[in-house]
């Protein structure tokens, strides 16, 4: 039996000694991954649908506070007319400019619903004509896209090439393609620069603001409002109802995906390695939550889109999350 110490001569053995510097740190179990949770909070807030009972108690209360506030302004008008017409005449004639500018209101609702819905009407007519391979079908969506962008000045050059080339294809994959490049091209790069400017704000505001419901508050208005905008670009432009309609589908999608779930591994590859591990918490989050509105942002842009991306490639969402965050990341880290 041997006493002592044994020592083993590993000089000269064949195997690779291991490298204890460039070992992975040991990962710190102690607080949660970075989840985004502002993000999370925002997205199933609007993805909500109200419940039926719920919308029958908005909509009966809505008809009689309307009736109430109508009935009352009436009677208050002509009482007043009676007692002192001129007064009284001033202040019907207000009411009257108020009815005229709610009834507008109302008109414009109309036509920006209009619009989404035909949008949507491109965008499964584009779908149909790829599908059955229909060259007339797609050459009749492609006079419907250039009437419906004619007044639009960045669309004026790639609707003339479009006129041009048009009638050298003789398939339909190859005639959308063609309207994609040339016609979506510009409203394409808009729409992708929205949407960097929308990451870029939500995470340096959830990143320095530390109130307890205020990044929620933040990410929900900048998705609402990054939504808009690239409706907008496209055409879509929507008024009250049709955005918040808008933004209910976009959230809804995501949520039934999973494609709003995101953690500091989607950000790792995006952002250059490990530097989330050298940030603060607080300024992690806040990259998450950026992250999330880039892939919010990503599904707007294909739900308000009027053809699918067939010949161009989709967004790539770690490709705009590196241009929107990649400054910060840098500048935080150094």
């Amino acid at each position: 039996m041997t006493k002592g110490p044994i020592l083993i001569d590993l000089e000269g053995s064949a195997e690779p000694q291991a490298d204890v510097a460039a070992a992975p740190p040991v990962p710190d179990l102690s607080e949660p991954a970075l989840n985004g949770q502002a993000m999370q909070i925002a997205a199933r807030l609007a993805a909500r649908r109200p419940s039926r009972l719920a919308r029958w108690f908005w909509t009966l209360a809505g008809a009689v506070v309307t009736a109430a506030v109508s009935v009352t302004a009436w009677d208050f008008a002509m009482s007043l007319l009676a007692r002192m017409p001129l007064l009284g005449g001033a202040v019907a004639v207000a009411l009257a400019a108020l009815a005229l500018v709610v009834a507008l209101i109302i008109l414009r609702e109309i036509v920006a619903i209009g619009r989404l819905t035909r949008l949507d009407s491109l965008h499964r007519a584009a779908d149909t004509a790829l599908a059955q391979e229909d060259l007339t079908a797609a050459r009749e969506l492609t006079e419907r896209l250039t009437a419906f962008y004619k007044g639009r000045e960045e669309t004026r050059w790639g609707r003339e090439r479009l006129a041009e080339r048009a009638d050298e294809q003789f398939d339909a994959a190859g005639l959308l393609a063609l309207v994609e490049a040339e016609l979506l091209a510009p409203l394409d790069a808009a729409a992708r620069r929205e949407v960097e400017a929308a990451a870029r704000q939500v995470a340096i505001v959830t990143a320095l603001v530390p109130l307890a419901l205020a990044d929620v508050t933040v990410a929900l208005v900048a998705n609402l409002r990054m939504i808009r905008r690239v409706a907008a670009i496209y055409g879509g432009r929507s008024g009250l109802i049709g955005s918040w309609r808008l933004t209910r589908a976009v959230f809804a999608h995501l949520v039934a995906t999973g494609a709003i779930a995101v953690t500091d591994d989607f950000l790792e590859p995006a952002l250059g390695g490990s530097l989330l591990s050298k940030l603060s918490r607080r300024f992690g989050e806040g990259l998450v939550n950026g992250a999330l509105s880039a892939r919010v942002g990503v599904a707007a842009i294909e739900v308000c889109r009027p053809l699918p991306f067939a010949g161009q490639k989709r967004p790539a969402v770690r490709a705009i999350i590196r241009r929107a965050l990649a400054g910060l990341v840098s500048n935080k880290a150094g």
